[in-house]
Formats: C-alpha cells, sequence, structure tokens
C-alpha cells in the first residue's frame, strides 16, 4: 500500500517531536499549513499550554504567500517578546524547510526570536 504525502508529513513530525520539546523559558514554536492559511503557536510542553499564537486570518490576509508567511512570524515576535519569550524551539511540523515555513521562520527572527 501506498504512502500518501500526508502519513510522510505526519511521520516526519513524529521524528522531530520525538527530539524537540518545548519549556516555559524557551517554548516550541509549531508550524501548520492548510490550504487557506497558516498558524504558528509557542507551546510549554512541560505544562502542554499554548503561550501565544497567531495565524494569517488574525493580520487580515486570506491567501498565503511567502510574504504572508513573513508577516506572521513577524506578528509572532512581536507577541513573544510582549510576553518575555526571546528564545524558542523550533518545530516545522513536518513540512520541509523552504519556502512558506522559511518565510515564516525569517520573519520571527527579523522580529527578534532566537533559535
Amino acid at each position: 500500500m501506498a504512502i500518501t504525502k500526508e502519513q510522510r508529513r505526519l511521520r516526519i513530525r513524529k521524528g522531530i517531536r520525538n527530539k524537540i520539546t518545548g519549556t516555559a523559558e524557551r517554548p516550541r514554536l509549531s508550524v501548520f499549513k492548510s490550504n487557506k492559511g497558516i498558524y504558528v503557536q509557542l507551546i510549554d510542553d512541560v505544562s502542554g499550554h499554548t503561550l501565544t499564537a497567531t495565524s494569517s486570518a488574525e493580520i487580515g490576509k486570506n491567501n498565503v504567500n511567502i510574504e504572508v508567511s513573513k508577516e506572521v512570524g513577524k506578528k509572532l515576535a512581536e507577541k513573544a517578546t510582549g510576553t518575555g519569550i526571546s528564545a524558542v524551539v523550533f518545530d516545522r511540523g513536518g513540512y520541509p524547510y523552504h519556502g512558506k515555513v522559511k518565510a515564516l521562520a525569517d520573519g520571527a527572527r527579523e522580529g527578534g526570536l532566537k533559535f
């Protein structure tokens, strides 16, 4: 039986999640992409809480491209620095690190987050 793209992404995601963990001092920056948007959360895995989150819908954009992804990263960095978070662990969610995911990471770095 053939493996679908989604099954492959989830298998890769499990491998990534086995290696990284977010804490209150250095939360996990989790990325999710859909056909309509891009969503990002800062998660404290120790307590199981989402510290802050943002998405392309929050910015008011419904066509996601590289520029919108970069804006989402900057918005998340702005929220994170407002709550006192400066360093994060990047979780690409099984997606390849290029295009929208890379633009989001670059935007977060420009906003002041350290990976």
